[in-house]
Parts: structure tokens; C-alpha cells; sequence
């Protein structure tokens, strides 16, 4: 069967049942059994709810996986889960193995006086939910957490806009015209605005001389440097977002600790909704960083039991002594999750023009980590499903009266069922009905298998 690898039309369409179709008569013209078992897996993945650099929705980062023969991926999106549903449908639908998370940033009072992964921002940290198995329900107290989340980052978005307009009134932008609509769930991100700017000065200056001329007066660049970056919107955005955004910019006011929730907060917000809280590391060269074990231990006493890692920022660098120096951080890092058994997440973002679309984890800088990588994205996968149709999660007190502190076996049953063959809907439908209490019966002994006992 012909497998026409285009991008269809609509896919990217901000209206729900437009992609749920496209997605459907994609589906049909894919070749089966699915994704191969030594398939590359990349289980951080940004959708157009937050910013993908293709403006990928969730259907079709999931078809762009399925198609490149992933063996597994998860959404994550920022301070939103508005792709949850769609990303595990489709999942479902393309026999992908598929979980989802939500990553934000909070404040680490414990690092309040140094830097930890957001540069120049002492005690901000980026952190994450992983394995979403549903929304919370409506009108919870988690699901009103969730909606205050969207609401704080539209404010620090407003305040930042309103920042760089006082500035640069000549490309003043309106938030609710000119930003809002470029996220669907009404939650754009820095990048959206950064997007934002460099097309209003596009639409204003007009002229390509004159957008440079206005652009290296703000950047200290020469015009013909900045000419150069107008080929690259993607180098320009970085650049853009440095002037306007970050530590030392035009619109950058330092954050405090209530410019974002208490780690704690969000920690036991995370474990409200059956998740597992994830701690984030940038590549291991700041204070807080400096001492991964330690924080990790932090972190850990609050509730955190994974650890997300972006692996492209450790070895894919041109210059050879950091390179050097980021991959001996990369082994800290990985050695420190070994050593307190937690599962390790990793991904790509997509969020910025040149990143791969997933780690070759067979690379020779990678390699020795493969396995680790594997089973924590089976452990996510896994999270996801106990989750989602047995209401048992990797943090719940299910599997605390289960396994106690023998998180060892804990990670082992949880990769177990996520190494299972993704389910298709009809079995989806079959499980759901089952009941918690019979569906975890049914995955446990799946598990044990190695194969779906329906």
C-alpha cells in the first residue's frame, strides 16, 4: 500500500473535528503492525497548545511519529492539558504508544538564591506532571488549579506585552488581537510573542532594509548582520526573545517568589491528578545544578519521582570542550536518577526550529544511557494506562501500599505494561468498561504475558 508521507491538509486546523477527520483518512493509508520495538521514542513534545515550531497540533505530532516508527511519545504542553484527549485518541488510533504530560515553571525556595534550569532567574525552576491519564474532573479543585494556570500565564504574558509596548510603541502589539489567537486553548507562550513582535515590525517597516535598520539599533548589531538573521526566523526569534523577554531585556522584570507557584503546590497538585511529578534538568552547568543528587534528594522529599532530560543540549554541540563538559553532566545526571530510582523522560521540545525530531539514543554519546531512556519512557506509557483505566497511579497510594519503598519493582511492573502493543480503540471502549478494579486485574495479567489478554 502506497504511505503518502505529505502533510495533509488540515491537520493543523484549530477546529477539533476537522483534525479528528483528517486524522481518520490519514490513519487509512498507513502501513500496519505499528512501531517497531527498537524504535526511537520522544516523550517531550510541544503542540500548538503551547508552541511547536511547525505549528504541529497534537494529531499530527502523533501521525508524524507514528510515521517515522517511534516506538513511543508523550505531549507536553505548557501550564495546559488541552491536548490530552486528542494526543491519547490518536495514540490509540495509529497504534502509538502515547502518554502526556504538562511542564511549567515554579519557585524552588530551597534554590532561591542561585540559578537551577531558567537562566538568570534564581530559584525558578521548570517542572513537570507526567502521565496524565484523564483531565480532572469538572469543577474539582484540581481542575480549577488547571484553569488558574492558563489565567497566570495569560497575566505575566499581559504584563510582559504591556512592558515591551511602553518601549517599543511602534511595534505595539494588542494581546487579545494579535496574540491570543495564535494558541487554539487561548494560552500562548513567550515564543507567541516574540512571533508576535517580529511580525509586527515585519508589517510596520515593510522594507527589508528598513526592518534591519530597526532591529540593529535595539540589538547593538550592524545592519548587515541583522539582514543575515532576517534569512533565519528561527535564529532571529532567539534573538528577538533575548532583546525583549530575557534576563537583561527590554521587557524582562525579575521574578520573585509569587511571580510562580511553590514547587509544593504544584507537587501535590500533580498527585491530585494521579500524575507523576517530574523534575527538569537544563545540562547541568548552573549553581543548582551543580550538585545533582542533592537537589534531586530536595525534590524528592517533596513528592518528585522522575526526572525529565533534553539530551540534544549535551552532545549535539559543535565545540568540543563543552561538549565534553555537558556529556560528563549528562553521566552526573543519569547516574543520580539511577541512583534513586527514578524513571528518566527525554525528548526534543519541538519548539525551536533545528531540533531533531527525536534523540537517536543508538549514537555513540547516547548509547550507554538507551536503556535508562527506554524504560522510563515504558514507565510513562504504562503510568498512562494504569492511570487512565485502572485509577492506579505510579505515586497513588495503590502502588505506595504495593510496593513501599521498593521503587525497583515498582518501575519494572510499570514498564511491563507500558511495553504492551498500543491499545486500539475498540479495546480502549472494552477496558474502559471493565471498571478500575477489573481492568487493573486484566492489565497485570497482560503485563505478565506480554500481550493483551481481551
Amino acid at each position: 500500500m502506497h504511505q503518502d508521507l505529505s502533510d495533509p491538509a488540515g491537520i493543523d486546523s484549530f477546529d477539533p473535528d476537522t483534525r479528528l477527520a483528517v486524522l481518520a483518512r490519514a490513519a487509512e493509508g498507513l502501513a500496519a503492525p505499528g512501531c517497531a520495538p527498537d524504535g526511537p521514542v520522544n516523550m517531550h513534545l510541544h503542540s500548538f497548545y503551547s508552541y511547536n515550531s511547525m505549528g504541529y497540533s497534537p494529531s499530527h505530532l502523533a501521525l508524524v511519529c507514528r510515521r517515522q516508527g517511534l516506538y513511543a511519545a508523550a505531549l507536553c504542553d505548557f501550564d495546559v492539558l488541552d491536548g490530552l484527549e486528542e494526543f491519547l485518541a490518536a495514540g490509540q488510533l495509529l497504534g502509538l504508544r502515547a502518554a502526556v504530560h504538562l511542564e511549567t515553571r515554579a519557585f524552588l525556595r530551597e534554590y532561591a538564591a542561585v540559578d537551577i534550569n531558567s537562566p538568570g532567574e534564581p530559584g525558578v525552576t521548570y517542572i513537570m506532571g507526567a502521565g496524565f491519564g484523564a483531565l480532572p474532573p469538572a469543577g474539582s479543585r484540581a481542575m480549577r488549579t488547571l484553569d488558574n494556570f492558563r489565567q497566570q500565564a495569560n497575566l505575566r504574558n499581559r504584563a510582559l506585552v504591556a512592558r515591551v509596548n511602553g518601549r517599543l510603541p511602534v511595534i505595539a502589539l494588542d494581546y487579545d488581537r494579535e496574540v491570543l489567537p495564535l494558541s487554539p486553548g487561548g494560552c500562548p507562550t513567550e515564543r507567541h510573542i516574540v512571533r508576535a513582535y517580529r511580525e509586527k515590525a515585519r508589517s510596520v517597516f515593510s522594507a527589508p532594509e528598513r526592518i534591519a535598520g530597526f532591529w540593529s539599533g535595539l540589538m547593538r548589531k550592524s545592519a548587515p548582520e541583522v539582514a543575515a538573521l532576517l534569512e533565519d526566523s528561527a535564529a532571529l526569534d532567539d534573538k528577538i526573545r533575548s532583546l525583549l523577554a530575557k534576563s537583561g531585556g527590554i521587557g524582562y522584570v525579575r521574578p520573585d517568589d509569587k511571580t510562580f507557584p511553590p514547587v509544593d503546590d504544584f507537587v501535590a497538585w500533580v498527585l491530585e491528578c494521579n500524575a507523576i511529578p517530574m523534575a527538569t534538568w537544563l545540562d547541568g552547568t548552573s549553581a543548582g545544578e551543580a550538585n545533582m543528587p542533592e537537589m534531586l534528594s530536595c525534590l524528592r522529599a517533596k513528592g518528585v519521582a522522575a526526572i525529565n532530560i533534553i539530551p540534544d543540549r549535551n552532545h549535539n554541540i559543535k565545540n568540543d570542550n563543552e561538549r565534553r563538559l555537558k556529556l560528563a553532566k549528562l553521566s552526573e545526571v543519569v547516574a543520580a536518577a539511577r541512583q534513586l530510582h527514578f524513571p528518566v523522560n527525554i525528548g526534543t521540545e519541538m519548539n525551536k526550529h533545528g531540533q531533531p525530531f527525536a534523540d537517536d539514543t543508538a549514537c555513540a554519546a547516547l548509547a550507554p544511557y538507551r536503556e535508562d531512556f527506554m524504560r522510563g519512557a515504558n514507565i510513562m506509557v504504562g503510568q498512562s494506562v494504569l492511570a487512565r483505566y485502572a485509577f492506579f497511579s505510579y505515586c497513588g497510594r495503590a502502588a505506595e501500599a504495593e510496593y513501599g519503598k521498593d521503587t525497583g519493582r515498582k518501575n519494572k511492573f510499570f514498564e511491563s505494561v507500558g511495553k504492551l502493543p498500543s491499545l486500539a480503540p475498540d479495546s480502549c471502549r472494552r477496558l474502559g468498561e471493565l471498571g478500575p478494579d477489573r481492568a487493573f486485574q486484566l492489565i497485570s495479567s497482560s503485563a505478565s504475558a506480554g500481550r493483551w489478554m481481551f
